[in-house]
């Protein structure tokens, strides 16, 4: 079970610590969330499972009680060196790294050919968007369960024609369907946090789809001058006008915004032009 927000505040107090803004360290208190992500996850035992920022280790001790096998990655050397001396499951399933979650995405895990793994992830909002694009560009987990901030939430899973919708949702969306999220309250974290946080399921689609850095390059590019039509953004873009006669050949008029152009036809464009891996 979840340390109580009393017994969270007695354990840093212990170690010296204070939570650090600037990693997004909010501690899970919830028991009920804990739960709620090993359910999204389908956790079984056996699993190998990717989590980032295990902080005091309660999610990470629900994780190994199911019967996962454990790779985490903390940067936080106060709480690494917490949860090496005192592990929150047997050790011999359980791998720690200290180190930055941007630089190991799957906190170490070798993702041997012909295994599946899943990522279960308390991201802070600092990195969440270039953590998600590295995991992306390696070997794809079946399932990630997130836990983010709401605004985070709401760009990955947005539709075309909005205006959360940009590069990262159609990178995302290529590649994993989204499934029915879960509010978390403030209150189901130590210290409480100022924003909505969001609970994240997503699973890998059939065929997924992965956007090569030559893609992602031209895509980022338009939604940088998102309020432009697509046919002056990419007229002297390198490159640009095969991308427009692609777009052209799937019904998309020059004269359409980013933002209001579907995932499947900025993926299709991609992959006509040769950028997609």
């Amino acid at each position: 079970m979840p340390l109580s927000p009393s017994a969270t505040r007695a354990l840093l107090e212990r170690l010296g610590h204070f939570p650090r803004r600037a990693l997004g360290q909010n501690f899970l208190v919830d028991g009920n969330i804990v739960r709620k992500s090993l359910e999204l996850a389908a956790v079984t035992a056996g699993d190998a499972i990717v989590e980032i920022g295990p902080g005091l280790g309660t999610l990470s001790g629900a994780l190994l009680a199911a019967g996962a096998e454990l790779w985490a990655v903390e940067r936080d050397s106060v709480l690494h060196a917490h949860l090496a001396a005192e592990p929150p499951g047997p050790p011999e399933r359980f791998h720690l790294l200290l180190g930055d979650a941007v630089d190991h995405p799957l906190a170490g895990y070798p993702a041997p050919a012909g295994r599946e793994f899943k990522i279960v992830a308390n991201l802070p909002y600092a990195i969440a968007t270039p953590w998600l694009d590295a995991v992306l560009s390696g070997p794809l987990p079946e399932r990630m369960v997130l836990m983010l901030q709401k605004e985070a939430a709401q760009r990955y899973v947005a539709d075309s024609g909005t205006k959360a919708f940009g590069a990262i949702s159609i990178a995302l969306q290529a590649a994993y369907g989204v499934e029915r999220g879960h509010p978390v309250a403030a209150a189901c974290f130590h210290p409480r946090p100022d924003v909505d946080s969001w609970l994240l399921p997503l699973r890998r689609l059939p065929a997924p789809r992965r956007l090569s850095p030559a893609a992602k390059t031209v895509i980022r590019s338009c939604f940088q001058q998102r309020r432009k039509q697509i046919g002056a953004i990419l007229r002297d873009f390198p490159g640009g006008p095969v991308w427009l006669e692609q777009l052209s050949a799937l019904g998309i008029s020059s004269r359409s915004r980013p933002e209001d152009i579907p995932v499947a036809s900025w993926v299709s464009a991609a992959a006509a032009t040769s950028s997609t891996a």
